[in-house]
């Protein structure tokens, strides 16, 4: 029972660290896009951990953890249920190491992150009442279904050499990385951020606010992976803390250099995409990882930024956060490192991971572009060029977030 009571706490430590990243998202946010839309954009943050919460528990876990299942899509009933014992006892320990509710809390915070990635990427263009329908479509029914392909015992899990997914480079990030993708392009890009054909800045209102969300993401990310241990074991965990941190310092610091060198100006959204992008890319094997190899997953990612950023505004895509770049490359960076460097390393890993992969993009890729385009060809998904250019804060939501302080925006 004390072993229990530890991981416990540990566990319930690691769900309120990955629900405090909400606010990370929130902040990084609003602080790169314009002031006209900073309301907009915290409304929806906070819609979805609150609908994606109320749908976890309503549907999303008995998807993803359905038990005995084909290997593709299973689901064990609507709500949560006491799990008892065989005398008909709470059976506390049923996860040998955590509470049944802790097991949902902290799952369940994951699962609202999805929707947060996609949110950054469509920002200051897309209608409201669409993207609330996307995310309640997306958290309670594609994200569950996805994630049961390996953490729910399916067909990833079963293949000769597993898929290997830590903490969620592809089952987190990815997915929410794939939908912002197909998200972007269907939407098209913001008034006035190509000309002839050339990317324009368009910079952000608050890159103080900014800063914080990052440095928010890095702390909570002491939760999103230290808590995907599944235990409070002092080794397995302390490593896990390590690796993730070695691996945002290296990224942060390798993007800030390498985006020095190719454009001659010490770029901070680039120091800070580079952090997070060292994140995501450790996330799919921190456990698996020495320091070393954890310097350099994060290093390669810091590069990954920069080229990613770069390769979304040559494809006319309009990404004003670098979500793509960081959840989607980065993501897919990190899974497949999970077959290169540390423990698992090797071919057949390598082979399972391009698997697990590809797999991922085939369901978020169908799955957006069926919701998106049944959207927009009914009740659209973008607003209009007027509200667009006035900002969603006052056409969407009637208010300012800085009613004090108004600039003159256009």
């Amino acid at each position: 029972m004390e072993l229990l009571t530890t991981n416990n706490v540990w566990m319930m430590i690691c769900t309120a660290l990955v629900f405090f990243m909400h606010l990370g998202f929130s902040l990084l946010e609003i602080g790169l896009t314009r002031q006209k839309n900073t309301i907009n954009i915290l409304f929806k943050n906070i819609f979805i951990i609150c609908i994606g919460l109320l749908l976890y528990c309503f549907v999303g876990f008995n998807l993803m953890y359905p038990g005995d299942f084909n290997g593709f899509i299973g689901f064990s009933g609507f709500g949560l249920d006491s799990p008892l014992t065989a005398d008909g006892a709470l059976d506390l320990a049923y996860n040998e190491g955590y509470t049944y509710w802790t097991d949902f809390l902290f799952q369940g915070m994951f699962a609202a992150t999805a929707a947060t990635i996609v949110s950054g990427a469509v920002a200051e263009r897309i209608k409201i009442g669409p993207f609330m329908l996307f995310t309640v479509i997306y958290v309670g029914v594609i994200y569950p279904i996805a994630g049961s392909w390996k953490w729910g015992g399916g067909f990833l899990q079963t293949l000769e050499t597993p898929f290997y997914d830590f903490a969620g480079s592809t089952l987190v990030h990815s997915v929410g990385g794939w939908a912002a993708l197909v998200a972007v392009f269907l939407l098209g890009p913001r008034i006035g951020k190509f000309k002839n054909g050339k990317p324009q800045a368009i910079p952000g209102h608050n890159i103080p606010l900014a800063t914080a969300g990052v440095l928010i993401l890095w702390l909570g990310w002491f939760g999103f992976n230290g808590g995907s241990v599944l235990s409070a074991d002092p080794g397995l965990t302390s490593l896990t803390l390590v690796t993730t941190c070695l691996a945002a310092a290296a990224g942060g610091v390798v993007a800030a250099l390498f985006s020095t060198i190719r454009y001659k100006n010490l770029d901070l959204t680039m120091f800070l995409n580079g952090i997070l992008g060292g994140l995501v890319g450790i996330t799919a094997g921190a456990d698996q990882m020495s320091p070393t190899d954890a310097i350099l997953i994060g290093s390669i990612a810091g590069i990954i930024i920069v080229l990613g950023i770069a390769l979304v505004d040559k494809l006319k895509l309009d990404d004003p956060v670098g979500a793509i770049a960081v959840h989607l490359v980065c993501g897919i960076w990190g899974t497949l490192a999970v077959g290169i460097f540390g423990a698992l390393a090797g071919f057949d890993q390598i082979i399972s991971q391009l698997i697990g992969i590809a797999s991922y993009a085939g369901i978020c890729i169908v799955s957006t572009f069926i919701i998106l385009i049944i959207l927009k060809k009914t009740v659209g998904i973008r607003v209009s060029e007027k509200e667009e250019i006035e900002g969603l804060d006052a056409h969407e939501h009637g208010m300012g977030a800085y009613p004090d302080f108004r600039l003159n925006e256009h």
